[in-house]
């Protein structure tokens, strides 16, 4: 076990970050807004984390702490959630296509800072960012709670009042708000909450990736996760994450498939230098096949084996004249 966890720990680290990320795009999806910001989020996070690692926090021949690892998550999720708080009062006024537009605009326009400022390196960004760990592997010990209690807390957000809230907004705004639900409240606030997991996450791969320039936090990585999203399914917490592990692991097993040797050479070839187009087509069927994601509700009602609830009994019926008179 512990063989395989060294050989294989930095991808399943990041198959459970992903699955972080998806969240953060998740929850503002829950009130009906396709925000594409958690990218800019992250990109924030792991700067604020490789700042504080290289120039605040004290280390020893390249070696962090855990505590300061979780005061640099802490930290980048304030920033970004100070940094949502405006940008959500502003960019929440559009819907669809336009709210799209407008974060991809804000995660360029954070890229571009990014690559001209002195303390984030520039092009070339921060580099030997200390370790909290010894090895990849060993991120599990932070990666894997990340995962389990970001999960747990969307899955009860759901069921809470502000998560029926977001919920209502979602399938019908105008119906929400004559219901009394503030929709510019709930939606900065589900904008926020994204913002918050998205920075966290960036502060801990900060960390695993033992660098942090302007290829993180990119529109690529934004339609990465958009992706996440739509493949493990828009409805349920669960889906965002099963997603974010799926996407990310499947060019990494697409690359092992081309090693087994019963396989043609042109055919091993082409799973490893084409597996990124054997991603792009898979999602293309499985946005086909599967529209609401792999994972939906209906679903959950399909694995429900639960004994159907017994009707009502019906109201008695009072006798008629002629019933008692026969009856006398």
């Amino acid at each position: 076990m512990t063989d395989f966890l060294n050989a294989n720990g930095f991808l399943i680290v990041s198959m459970l970050l992903a699955g972080v990320l998806a969240l953060s795009l998740y929850v503002p999806l829950m009130t009906g807004q396709l925000s594409l910001a958690s990218a800019g989020f992250y990109a924030l996070g792991g700067y604020a984390a490789a700042i504080l690692a290289k120039n605040g926090f004290p280390s020893e021949h390249g070696q962090s702490s855990l505590i300061w690892l979780l005061l640099e998550m802490a930290v980048g999720g304030l920033l970004s959630a100070l940094l949502a708080l405006p940008i959500g009062l502003l960019a929440l006024r559009l819907h669809g296509i336009y709210l799209a537009l407008a974060t991809i605009a804000f995660v360029e326009v954070l890229r571009v800072i990014s690559l001209n400022l002195d303390i984030t390196g520039g092009a070339v960004g921060i580099f030997d960012i200390p370790q909290p760990f010894d090895s990849k592997a060993s991120f599990l010990w932070i990666a894997l709670p990340l995962l389990i209690v970001t999960t747990l807390f969307v899955y009860r957000l759901e069921r809470t009042r502000v998560g029926r809230a977001f919920i209502a907004l979602r399938e019908d705004e105008l119906a929400a708000t004559a219901m009394g639900i503030n929709p510019t409240r709930y939606k900065v606030l589900a904008f926020v909450i994204g913002a918050i997991l998205a920075g966290m996450t960036g502060a801990v791969a900060a960390h695993f990736l033992n660098t942090w320039n302007a290829r993180q936090g990119t529109f690529d990585e934004s339609i990465a996760i958009l992706s996440f999203v739509l493949v493990g399914g828009s409805q349920t917490a669960f889906g965002p994450v099963l997603g974010g592990i799926l996407m990310t692991a499947l060019p990494e097993l697409l690359r092992a498939l081309a090693d087994v040797a019963a396989l043609p050479d042109w055919v091993a070839s082409f799973l490893k230098d084409g597996r990124f187009i054997i991603y792009g087509v898979l999602i293309a069927v499985g946005a086909l096949f599967f529209p609401q994601g792999l994972i939906s509700p209906a679903l959950f009602r399909r694995l429900d084996t639960r004994p159907a609830a017994l009707p009502p009994p019906e109201p008695p019926v009072a006798p008629t004249i002629e019933a008692v008179q026969e009856a006398l």
